[in-house]
């Protein structure tokens, strides 16, 4: 039953399953577990999103059982939940009171620490008091033991995990400087003299707790607009049974399965109306504020809301086989697409963590001349003050919240790749049809012989193509085809009535039929003058007639092809329209002649694309438009796209018009800047405070404070990545 509701099986027998870790906090676990196909045969795939500590696993179930998978987690210390159920919401809370619990401690703690130090530090234990001076510093050592053995032990397995994968990580030079700090402070206690540095610790362990529960309330509010889609999915439905409705998990739902669909309810899953009749809100999936009226036949989406009446539905797609649900895969994904700057942060605090326990021995060994206690204070002082947190995180918390800005402005991007990829100026490829016009099409005048607008229906009446909408909108009756041949960007074929039909660009049907009337050739050019859309249509090897189509430019159109260029960015449009028509379109959103292209073709749009130099970005809605939308640096999908345009795109716009483009490239600009600012003021930071650390200007206690500080700055400012100011 639990692989039935969580597992997904792919047509070859593999397997696929989400899964939330408790115990995950740093990158060393991310190696540790996405080892996992090294170390049990049948593992295919194993990757894990930091962030929100989900981990994808891809297995052969013929080999290897999920239950033997779970087990290898747990031994490595990962409990797993699934990332959808009650159990991931509830391995949340807990660790988020198990962090509070070690806060709580090691604030007590440091508390406690810091009175005996300032009753040592004041001179309390002089004189007549002199015998408490023993007592004062061996409490403190038990205490400060107390603090390193529990709250502050997450540095030190941290540390160890770092050892045993062979990457130095961030909680290396951490636990370094706590255990020498307490190694030196509690051989000072034993020989009744020097430096105990036991109040140093205990704050910088609480500090550093109280930081990164910061950091992970901050990476959670950053990825909570990818979480919100999640919200658009009911958690339970209303299935039809022979003994009535009764409420089931939405992940039981199987394809042919009825459920009913109250007013005001989210629905569950993809599928056809089989009764009652309805208006729907699908503004999250097609940007569409206008609701829609449904009846029996239509089809539904999963994440919209049943406005009016109840409605009974036959499911089609569940989870994530569901339109919404691939939609939240794309996003989830995100996160781990990493990005050449996250490989570059990666890259500088793995290298800073090695530079700062290397300056610490040269530290050590250059103030062991004067004495051995000033030695250790600095060296101590120095892995202290110069951890490389905010060098590590900044970049990847940086990525995530301008994910997530993005999202909550309904602007779905699928990788930080992307996003970095955005943010450099280059090339943009515009379709016409669709992301330039309205994409709603109307036959504005039909020439020759009318009884063709049935047959031309027949064929297009099953295709989402906007030509396809408006051809296959007649006010009579529409014949069956017999069969149907597409080729895509040209027209297409059939049988209808025992007739053989052909429709499409005037070059696809001269392949198939001639032309019987001698001002087709003046129709042709009138129309294109005119910014029509001509559609030639032959029946029976003769060109009989034309079909003139209008498709509205949007209104936003000219502007923000005229600020995308004063941004840097050299505009395209590309079309599979006659090239008079494009030229036409072009002149008016104010794109050059020469770089207006009709008549393309998808492989064509293809060939154009990879030959750009410059970095290139395709945005487009159509079918015909996934190849090049896969080809390109960054392909954006608009709204209302084909289900393959969909899954080629690395950036999915859920409004309408050409402002969105905009807002994406203002986000990915922004989120680039705040990371540089960020590495900028990590690098300098931990530069000053390297050289005064050497110096023997701070001292641990100091560095325990500032540190934490410093890095909590840094995370701040990444936390702002991806704002633009009031842009909507």
């Amino acid at each position: 039953a639990f692989e039935a509701i969580y597992v997904t099986r792919d047509s070859d027998g593999r397997c696929s399953i989400d899964f939330a870790l408790e115990g995950v906090h740093c990158a060393a676990c991310v190696w540790l577990v996405e080892r996992l196909p090294a170390v049990l045969d049948g593992v295919i795939e194993a990757r894990l999103n930091l962030r929100l500590r989900v981990v994808r696993l891809r297995w052969d179930s013929s080999v290897v059982r999920l239950s033997r998978i779970a087990s290898t987690l747990s031994h490595l210390g990962y409990r797993p939940h699934p990332a959808r159920g009650a159990g991931a919401r509830q391995a949340r809370v807990r660790e988020d009171r198990r962090m509070l619990a070690r806060i709580a401690i090691a604030g007590f703690c440091a508390g406690n620490v810091m009175l005996l130090a300032w009753a040592l530090y004041g001179g309390a234990a002089e004189g007549a008091e002199a015998r408490y001076g023993t007592l004062f510093r061996w409490m403190s050592m038990f205490i400060a033991l107390v603090a390193l053995i529990g709250p502050g032990s997450v540095f030190f397995r941290g540390a160890l995990a770092s050892i045993r994968a062979r990457r130095p990580h961030l909680d290396l030079p951490i636990a370094i400087a706590l255990s020498a700090g307490g190694l030196w402070g509690s051989v000072n206690t034993i020989r009744g003299v020097g430096e105990i540095y036991f109040d140093s610790l205990t704050a910088l362990v609480f500090l550093l707790l109280v930081g990164r529960f910061i950091q992970q309330r901050q990476q959670r509010l950053a990825a909570d607009a990818v979480e919100l889609l999640f919200a658009f999915t009911p958690s339970s439905a209303h299935l039809l049974t022979d003994d009535g409705v009764r409420d089931v998990p939405v992940e039981a739902l199987r394809i042919g399965d009825t459920i009913e669909i109250r007013p005001g309810e989210l629905i569950a899953a993809d599928g056809t109306v089989v009764e009652g009749e309805s208006t729907i809100d699908s503004s999250l999936l097609t940007g569409e504020s206008r609701p829609a009226e449904v009846r029996c036949g239509d089809t539904l989406a999963a994440g919209t809301i049943n406005l009016s009446s109840t409605v009974r539905l036959r499911v089609e797609a569940t989870g994530p086989d569901s339109r919404i649900g691939r939609l939240m895969r794309l996003v989830a994904d995100a996160a781990e697409r990493k990005a050449p700057m996250l490989t570059l942060a990666n890259r500088l605090a793995l290298g800073f963590t090695i530079v700062v326990i290397s300056l610490a021995i040269v530290t050590f060994l250059i103030w062991f001349r004067r004495d051995i206690d000033t030695a250790a204070q600095h060296a101590i002082a120095l892995l202290i003050v110069t951890c490389p947190c905010a060098l590590g995180l900044a970049t990847p918390l940086a990525m995530t919240a301008a994910i997530g800005r993005a999202a909550r402005r309904g602007i779905m991007i699928k990788g930080s790749d992307a996003l970095e990829r955005l943010a450099r100026r280059g090339a943009i490829y515009l379709d016409k049809t669709g992301t330039v016009t309205f994409g709603t099409l109307t036959v504005v005048r039909w020439v020759g012989d009318k009884s063709a607008r049935r047959l031309a229906a027949a064929l297009e009446q099953d295709s989402a193509h906007p030509i396809a909408r408006a051809l296959a909108h007649i006010d009579e009756p529409v014949p069956r085809a017999e069969y149907v041949e597409h080729e895509l960007g040209a027209g297409v074929r059939g049988r209808v009535e025992g007739h053989e039909v052909v429709l499409g660009s005037s070059a696809f049907v001269n392949r198939f039929a001639h032309t019987t009337r001698g001002d087709f050739a003046a129709e042709f050019a009138q129309a294109a003058r005119a910014g029509l859309t001509p559609i030639a249509i032959a029946v029976d090897g003769r060109m009989v007639a034309l079909a003139l189509l209008r498709d509205d430019v949007r209104p936003d159109s000219r502007d923000v092809v005229h600020a995308l260029t004063q941004s840097g960015w050299r505009v395209h449009l590309l079309s599979g329209d006659d090239p008079r028509v494009t030229a036409e379109i072009a002149d008016q959103i104010g794109i050059p002649p020469n770089r207006a292209l009709g008549g393309v073709s998808p492989e064509r749009k293809v060939e154009v694309i990879e030959r750009e130099a410059l970095t290139t970005v395709m945005v487009g809605d159509g079918v015909n438009d996934a190849a090049a939308l896969a080809a390109a640096d960054v392909g954006i999908a608009v709204h209302g796209g084909a289900e393959p345009s969909l899954e080629a795109s690395d950036v999915y716009l859920s409004e309408p018009g050409l402002a969105p483009i905009l807002r994406t490239l203002r986000i990915a600009r922004s989120a680039r800047r705040t990371i540089l600012v960020c590495l900028g003021v990590s690098l300098a930071y931990n530069s000053v405070a390297a050289t005064l650390a050497m110096l023997g200007t701070i001292t641990p206690i100091i560095a325990a404070i500032v540190m934490p500080a410093s890095s909590l700055t840094v995370l701040a400012i990444a936390s702002r990545a991806g704002s633009i100011g009031n842009e909507r």
